[in-house]
């Protein structure tokens, strides 16, 4: 340890690894997962894990003085690496809070509260800088993918972000659910509810805009017959850390032009 804080940080989450970078931190990072592609350095540190599979011999060799681990997916390799006698650090973000409060947690646990603060500061500051027009306005729906096989709604921060760039996610009722699991929905729901704008991540695979398109009685969902079906990558919209921002801005643009198109001229 270097003035009582870790000095040699494995990181079994993608956003774990931007988070330290961004707060000064990268230099500690010795071992991370095999998607953490951001910052472009961080591509060069150990690659000991996917997302659920570990190398803990290629984890024990590199002598963390602590070991960072995300969601419930993660559970048996955090519960493995603390009998393995690790100093774990569990993370379970599902909200925009939660993301904010988990950055200031890891820079407390580095010794760089101040620079995650600031990180913080600058995310709240970059989300939620836009007041809505009002009056008879109308925002455009959105449906967010999380997977295609069965098909999962956005988790809480995604709706969070949609709402926060002008557009209204068509299930706010799945915001309340943590689990993926437990965000399946239908198609024929999604035909009902009739989204303006669809978005898709499929969570470290890429999307197939086209088979979205031509799903049993989706040609006639007004995102589908507008030509407003658009992929995201996973790292910016599905990582709960800094690259938001990422995501947000690819947000804010596709609602923005979705809000021309369901406001007449001159509103």
């Amino acid at each position: 340890m270097a003035n009582s804080h870790p000095a040699r940080i494995v990181c079994l989450s993608a956003e774990a690894v931007e988070i330290l970078y961004r707060i000064g931190c990268g230099d500690r990072v010795v071992g991370a997962t095999g998607f953490a592609v951001e910052p472009p350095e961080a591509r060069q540190k150990p690659r000991v894990s996917g997302f659920s599979e570990v190398n803990y011999e290629k984890v024990d060799a590199l002598r963390p003085d602590l070991i960072i681990t995300f969601s419930d997916i993660q559970a048996e390799a955090t519960k493995e690496l603390i009998r393995r006698g690790h100093a774990v650090l569990a993370t379970n973000q599902r909200s925009l809070e939660d993301i904010f409060n988990t950055i200031i947690l890891i820079g407390r646990v580095a010794g760089c509260e101040g620079e995650a603060v600031k990180l913080v500061d600058e995310m709240r500051g970059e989300i939620f800088r836009i007041e809505h027009r009002e009056g008879e306005a109308k925002w455009p729906t959105v449906y967010f993918e999380e997977w295609d096989e069965p098909m999962i709604s956005g988790i809480k921060w995604v709706s969070e972000l949609i709402e926060a760039a002008g557009g209204n996610d068509i299930f706010p009722e799945m915001r309340k659910i943590p689990r993926a699991p437990d965000r399946v929905v239908s198609g024929e729901e999604v035909i009902k509810r009739s989204p303006e704008i669809i978005i898709a991540s499929w969570c470290g695979k890429k999307t197939d805009l086209k088979s979205i398109c031509t799903r049993p009685g989706w040609q006639d969902i007004p995102a589908v017959i507008d030509g407003e079906v658009h992929e995201m990558h996973s790292n910016d919209i599905l990582q709960p850390g800094p690259g938001l921002l990422r995501g947000f801005k690819q947000l804010r643009r596709i609602i923005e032009r979705g809000m021309e198109r369901t406001n007449p001229p001159g509103f």
